[in-house]
């Protein structure tokens, strides 16, 4: 048996060891965002070679190269002048003091290598999941279409997760906006205004990939339990269920999968209304190599949501 699971036992109330795990949890995730921004700052990543460093590195470069794209389409459509006069690895090095961006970027790091993770261990496919396919093949015609742009939108974020990339009008709209503020400080003689307009005018967030999850999981009413199965529906419907089922931002969903986040897990499953043996089982999908936690049983919907809400929520933005 696990530290944790120990710790837990029956020995103390069980609300008490999981406030100080969750606690001891929460510490970690407040040192996300200031280790990524050191870690993206450090020329020389031989001493960080971590996929998830690598992708959040690439991640954000890529946002960096969109928006220096729109600069020089500005210049060029407007005066003629010659493109490339914006850096972007100086773009990219303001990009990390976003807020909240690092928290995000990490966070579909972490669910696309959990996807990775759920299709090799059970073969759940990244993009077509059971779930899925049966809201696509649902008698509501507006439940169908939202379910085909989602498979869709689902297949271009696996591919471009592949490629260490993320499309503008994937980001959050505050994570844009202050993407776009950026953008516009390092460009010259307007033509940041000009790109921010161009960029603004194509955004609509409820047609990205997780405004479409959102809206399709909320739809659901409340069916919306089949998405609290992780093998059913995929860990992108899963995470944006148990989040909104949780009380939860979605950033700290995806990062409760991880290891050192057990206690956080534990809270949101039960916080999301599935019983104890429920919970046990998607703790189990998503950690098959460790013991669920004891006392999982003794914690209520109610006092698990009050556990997480009484916690900082997502520091380190």
């Amino acid at each position: 048996m696990s530290d944790f699971a120990a710790s837990i036992g029956h020995s103390e109330p069980p609300d008490i060891a999981l406030r100080a795990e969750l606690a001891r949890g929460d510490a970690i995730v407040g040192s996300v965002a200031p280790i990524l921004r050191h870690l993206l700052a450090n020329d020389d990543n031989s001493l960080f070679g971590d996929e998830i460093i690598a992708r959040v590195r690439g991640i954000v470069a890529d946002i960096a190269r969109q928006l220096v794209d729109e600069i020089d389409g500005s210049v060029a459509a407007t005066d003629g002048g010659e493109p490339g006069l914006v850096a972007v690895d100086a773009l990219a090095r303001d990009l990390v003091d976003v807020p909240g961006l690092m928290n995000h970027v990490h966070a579909l790091a972490l669910e696309w290598q959990l996807t990775e993770r759920m299709q090799g261990r059970f073969a759940v496919d990244p993009v077509l999941t059971p779930l899925l396919q049966a809201l696509i093949a649902s008698p509501d015609a507006a439940t169908a279409a939202i379910a085909m742009n989602l498979l869709a939108a689902q297949a271009r974020f696996a591919q471009a997760m592949r490629r260490m990339q993320l499309p503008l009008g994937e980001l959050p709209g505050d994570l844009l906006h202050g993407a776009l503020q950026v953008m516009r400080c390092h460009a010259q003689d307007g033509h940041g205004a000009a790109a921010e307009a161009s960029i603004r005018a194509r955004y609509d967030e409820s047609r990205s990939r997780l405004g479409l999850i959102a809206r399709l999981v909320t739809g659901m009413g409340g069916g919306a339990v089949a998405a609290l199965a992780v093998g059913h529906a995929g860990v992108a419907i899963f995470m944006t269920a148990l989040a909104l089922a949780s009380g939860q931002v979605r950033e700290l969903a995806v990062v409760s999968a991880n290891e050192g986040q057990a206690a956080r897990l534990a809270l949101s499953l039960r916080a999301a209304g599935l019983k104890s043996e429920a919970a046990a089982e998607q703790f189990l999908a998503i950690h098959p190599e460790l013991a669920p936690p004891e006392g999982m049983d003794r914690i209520g919907p109610d006092q698990a949501a009050a556990i997480l809400a009484s916690g900082p929520g997502y520091p380190g933005g």
